[in-house]
């Protein structure tokens, strides 16, 4: 063991224990945020200015899955872990089988619209690194500031909610802050429409049940999850009429997605039509979740500065699956929007998660009286990064859905309980607070 370790060492020296980044830009850098705090630093991403919505991360660790998270599109991103890029980035390219769906990461490049760092690492340590955090972003046209305190932007964030913000880069740092009227606010655009597939595509198409997935800015890991359980994925646009080829499926997923779940009634619409006809099991995660809500009939609302990070805990509420009610699980997170808590529940729809630290709902189910098997949580049983305390989740959906097809019987609608009921038929409504 000695010998060996000895024999690698000139192969270790001549490598060195880590690779510098390269000069970082001279330029500087302002973040100018809507409500009048404005913080200096020094670029050391693209040299391009750019508005977006201010938000903060308390991940630790995956920088690289946070920043090509669809979730984050049209977002500043405020990490407040104090270094950033010490193990670089990965090559992003991985195979397309029953194992893998072609990416490394959460996509195929970074979907933040900047970022924001206390201290970026000018060296990189990792196996499987081919470039810097800084040479990453300037490739991938992204801005980047360094040398912020990152505390006291995330104090005001937490205090004040989430802010419109605006990275000046170069001449534009020296330039006054914008107007309150020149902010840009990414919520009123629809961001799923920028973010889901405009085509539909197979993954593993011999997998031994089929699922299908509505697309609202899916992250990768979700469908490793799935095809690695099995499953041939379907993958569709977030307001693809389902509906119209529903029996082709064994199962339904809906995926996470950025922005205000407002933009998307299309697919609530069509997903209250499925809820109300079909018996199949269905799963949605974040912004599906969201979706399955409002098409049950619950409210959506902004939060005042959403959940991001790692260590968000939920207490289940009911069992269901690897899931045991009175147990709570460490989750991770990553939106702006919830549903509300309302008193009396939807008929049919019970409460599944609720989130210990702000008490906001983290899950529904259907109930078993309803005859239905859908389930949907605000967290992300896939991590990646994160808490693997949940990713069971992902195995009791896929032997529900094979369950149903060994079973292969079509409950007819309104035998346990009227249609009627167990929908309610006005639309869902998004109340955003201020």
């Amino acid at each position: 063991m000695f010998t060996r370790s000895i024999i690698r060492l000139p192969t270790i020296l001549s490598r060195g224990f880590a690779t510098h980044t390269g000069p970082l830009s001279a330029l500087p850098a302002v973040l100018h945020l809507k409500t009048g705090q404005s913080f200096h630093g020094r670029s050391f991403g693209a040299p391009r200015s750019i508005f977006g919505e201010t938000v903060f991360s308390t991940s630790i660790t995956s920088y690289t899955e946070s920043m090509t998270d669809p979730s984050y599109r049209g977002q500043i991103l405020v990490f407040t872990t104090p270094l950033i890029g010490n193990y670089g980035i990965p090559s992003n390219k991985a195979p397309i089988d029953s194992q893998d769906v072609g990416v490394v990461l959460e996509s195929q490049g970074i979907q933040c619209s900047a970022i924001v760092v206390a201290d970026v690492a000018e060296k990189f340590s990792h196996h499987s690194a081919v470039e810097s955090l800084a040479s990453w972003c300037r490739r991938s046209n992204i801005p980047a500031i360094t040398g912020v305190d990152t505390r006291a932007v995330t104090r005001l964030l937490r205090d004040q909610g989430t802010t419109l913000g605006r990275l000046a880069i170069g001449a534009d740092a020296s330039a006054p802050a914008p107007a309150s009227e020149q902010y840009w606010d990414p919520s009123i655009e629809n961001l799923v429409d920028q973010v889901s597939t405009k085509c539909s595509y197979q993954l593993n198409p011999n997998g031994d049940i089929k699922i299908a997935v509505l697309d609202f800015g899916v992250k990768a890991n979700i469908l490793r999850s799935l095809v690695r359980r099995n499953a041939a994925v379907t993958v569709l646009p977030w307001n693809y009429d389902f509906n119209s080829i529903r029996d082709k499926f064994d199962g339904l997923f809906l995926t996470n997605g950025p922005g205000n779940p407002g933009q998307c009634m299309e697919a609530v619409s069509i997903l209250r039509k499925t809820l109300r006809e079909w018996n199949k099991p269905i799963f949605g995660i974040c912004m599906g979740h969201q979706i399955i809500g409002m098409a049950a009939g619950l409210e959506a609302y902004r939060m005042t500065f959403g959940n991001r990070g790692h260590n968000q805990p939920v207490l289940a509420l009911a069992s269901a699956g690897s899931i045991k009610a009175g147990r709570v699980y460490v989750t991770s997170q990553n939106h702006q929007y919830a549903l509300t808590l309302s008193d009396p529940f939807p008929q049919g729809w019970e409460p599944f998660f609720i989130n210990c630290n702000d008490s906001s709902v983290e899950g529904i189910k259907s109930t078993a009286e309803s005859g239905k098997r859908v389930w949907g949580v605000q967290f992300h049983p896939e991590s990646a990064g994160g808490p693997l305390d949940t990713i069971e989740m992902f195995t009791d959906f896929v032997d529900e859905c094979r369950l149903y097809k060994a079973e292969n019987v079509e409950t007819p609608v309104g035998t346990t309980m009227d249609a009627a009921s167990f929908m309610m038929e006005q639309p869902a409504r998004v109340q955003v607070t201020a």
